[in-house]
This record gives structure tokens, sequence and C-alpha cells, in this order.
């Protein structure tokens, strides 16, 4: 028992240490890579139109397959509504990643993958399902399983591979899927005041609803990107002194610092790093700035002032998203930080001593000492020498230590396992 208590102790070491020196997963921006290829600029545009590439983006492994702008125009031909061809753009997102050299070595020669219109909710059965089959010469096609009889895209070429993130690969023409492309209504506007006043806002509403210049600025967003984050009745009525206080300009500016010019999901909260600007921030370059940090599961808003935490989601629907917050979020801007915050912030080190200058006897004393053969004293770096060189050596060194130590920990966490 012994033993197997240390062989698994040293196991779990083994694995701490090499997930610690793994690169991170790389990000990508499918608007950016595609901008890079002029022959697919009409997909690229509706997958901005249609807010996939926010999807696209947001997710850790996809494929995805396009074609060329001819291949677009067939599609456009049909004059589907944007949320239909959504929902056709879509099916062109796999859930797995395929680069070229894995569609050669499918096991069997055929396999079945899901794609985003799959798990979109709009699709009913067997549709939102991919069937890859890999025939003989290398000949690889792609057909949707609700197909109707329509014939299968070929593989034309790997256009961007970043193993296992996101392969795109080019296909010769556009899947065809009858429940993809049946009619979709368009969604009906987001009133937001009515949507948080039936959902435990009711009171930060009514402040919007007193204010229609800030009320104006949350709807102009609502089509290019808006979250907001939604402090509840209790907060608000908790608050009301405060705000009660403040003059017009300084109520405007809380509001608005309430919400981001920006569609983010849950997803996308957990992993964004830096700060948050505002619509306060876009109203008054200033920075009316927040960060938004994640553990586990709880998502959390800290100003300068106060930490509030998301208890609920409203819509999380792209290009909208409302979360409900247990504090109204306290700009430095307009309130003072807590003398605890204060207390608590690093000292600043203290000042270097002046040195202290050589005697003349000393000067002599050094000049004659060097003058007999002796090895002179090193001459001080100057202000433009050694000073940075050496803290970019330091933190050069410090870099390799670490790694070398992580690289030792591992080693012998792997001689315990052994010998264990």
């Amino acid at each position: 028992m012994r033993r197997f208590s240390s062989v698994l102790a040293a196991s779990l070491v083994v694995l701490a240490a090499a997930a610690s020196l793994l690169p991170a997963a790389r990000a990508h921006n499918i608007t950016k890579i595609l901008a890079q290829h002029p022959e697919f600029s009409t997909f690229n545009h509706y997958l901005s139109a249609t807010h996939l590439a926010s999807e696209i983006n947001r997710r850790l492994t996809i494929t995805l397959l396009v074609v060329d702008n001819s291949g677009m125009a067939d599609l456009l031909a049909k004059h589907l509504s944007l949320p239909t061809l959504r929902n056709v753009l879509a099916l062109h997102v796999l859930t797995d990643y395929y680069g070229a050299k894995k569609l050669h070595q499918i096991t069997g020669g055929a396999t079945t993958s899901a794609t985003i219109f799959q798990s979109s909710g709009h699709a009913i059965g067997t549709a939102g399902f991919i069937n890859i089959t890999d025939h003989s010469r290398g000949k690889v096609t792609f057909v949707a399983r609700d197909s109707g009889g329509a014939s299968p895209a070929t593989f034309v070429k790997s256009v961007k591979e970043m193993p296992y993130n996101i392969s795109i690969l080019q296909i010769s023409t556009i899947l065809s899927s009858p429940e993809a492309e049946a009619p979709v209504a368009a969604p009906g506007p987001v009133n937001l005041t009515a949507l948080m006043a039936n959902k435990g806002c009711k009171a930060f509403a009514d402040l919007l609803l007193a204010t229609p210049d800030v009320l104006k600025s949350f709807q102009s967003n609502l089509d290019s990107g808006l979250t907001v984050f939604c402090p509840d009745d209790e907060a608000v009525s908790a608050f009301s002194p405060k705000y009660t206080n403040l003059t017009a300009a300084g109520k405007s500016s809380l509001l608005r610092y309430h919400a981001v010019p920006v569609y983010y999901s849950p997803q996308l909260l957990k992993t964004n790093n830096g700060p948050f600007s505002t619509l306060a921030s876009d109203a008054h370059n200033k920075n009316y700035k927040y960060t938004v940090k994640s553990d586990g599961d709880v998502i959390t808003i800290k100003t300068h002032i106060v930490t509030a935490d998301i208890t609920s989601t409203l819509i999380d629907q792209d290009p909208n998203a409302v979360y409900v917050i247990d504090k109204v979020l306290e700009p430095r801007e307009l309130f003072k930080v807590p003398e605890k915050v204060i207390a608590d912030a690093p000292a600043p080190a203290p000042a270097a001593p002046p040195k202290k200058k050589k005697s003349t006897a000393a000067k002599h004393k050094a000049a004659a000492t060097a003058a007999n053969g002796a090895p002179a004293p090193t001459t001080p770096a100057g202000p433009e020498e050694s000073p940075a060189d050496d803290d970019t050596a330091a933190a050069d060194n410090a870099a390799l230590r670490t790694t070398a130590a992580a690289w030792t920990v591992l080693a012998a966490a792997a001689a315990a396992l052994f010998l264990a």
C-alpha cells in the first residue's frame, strides 16, 4: 500500500510539472486568417454578418469548411434570410479537428462529425451531422446527413492548420441541407428594460428609463454587441442613498459603467484578461474600467471600490448578453477608494542612499596602486551602461532557473516513480 501511495504521489508530481511546461492553447481569429485569402472574402464577410465569427473564435477545437467567392454566389442566389444563412454556414463548422493528413487516415474510410448547427438547437434529428468519406486516390467528400440527395462536396486543399485548435479546409461547393435552409424568423429586437424588469432588475431598469440618453446609448449597441451587468433590486436599494447624491453627469456615468460595448459570453468572460472598457469610457474618454475574474464557475467583476459576483444570466444570445450581479459597480472616478485598499497597496521601494564621494587621499592612493602594477579598481557603470543590461540578464537568468527547476522536479519525480 505504501509503495502504491509513493508511485501515485510521484505520478501526480510528474503530471503537474509536465503540465506547467506545456504551452497554452493558441487563440485564433478567423476573420484575420481569412482576410489573407481574398478568394474567401465573401465567406469571411458573412461569418461576421451572422456573428458566427465570434462563435468560431471562442471555441478551442474546430474545423471550418470554406468555399470560394463563386461558391458563395450560388448560395446567395437563393436569397436566404440572415438567420437562415447563419444556419447554413454553421453546418460548415465541424466541432472536431480534421487536418489534411487526418482526412486520409480515417478509420474504415468514413466518419461522422457534429457541427455548430447541430448544437445550436435549430437542427432536428440527424440534421447537422456531416458524413466524411475518404475515397481511393486521395479523394475526400463531405455531405450533410439530411442532404436530400444532393451531391457531396469535395476536399480541395488545406488553407490553414493550427493543430489541434483550428483547421480551415476548402471544399468545392456549399453543403446542402433542407433543415439548415429552412426559413427562420428574424429575432425580434431585445427590449432591455422589459427583460430586466421581469428578471429581478426592475430598479436598475427604472434608472435607465429615467435617463433616456443613457438608455439610447445602450440600445444603439444592441446590433453591434453589448454586455450589461445589471445590479439586482436589493443591490440598487442599498446603493440608493449614494446614487441620490450624485450629479446628473455622475448618474449618467455610473449607469454607462454597467455596460460594455462588446458581446461577452460566460466563456469569454472567463478567458478574457485585462481591463474592460465600458460605455462610460467611450462617453467621457476616461478610465471607467474594471476587471473580470473567474474561479471555477464563479465570475466576479472588480472595481477599485467593490467586487460583485454574477448570480444569473438574463440573456446570452450573440450579440447581446445581460448578467445579474449582486452589487452596484462603483468607479473610482466617482467614489473615494477605501482607506483599507490604499493601505493594502504595496509601499514604494525606499530610495537608494546617495553615493559617497571619494576623498582626495583615496584617489591618490588608488592611482599609486595602479602605477605600481596592481589591478585598478573596476569603474562603476555609467548611466548608459549596465543597469538595463543587468536587469535583462537577471530576468533571463531567473527564467532559466525557473525552467531548470521545473525540469529538475520533473526528473526527480520520474526517478521516484521508477525506483518506488
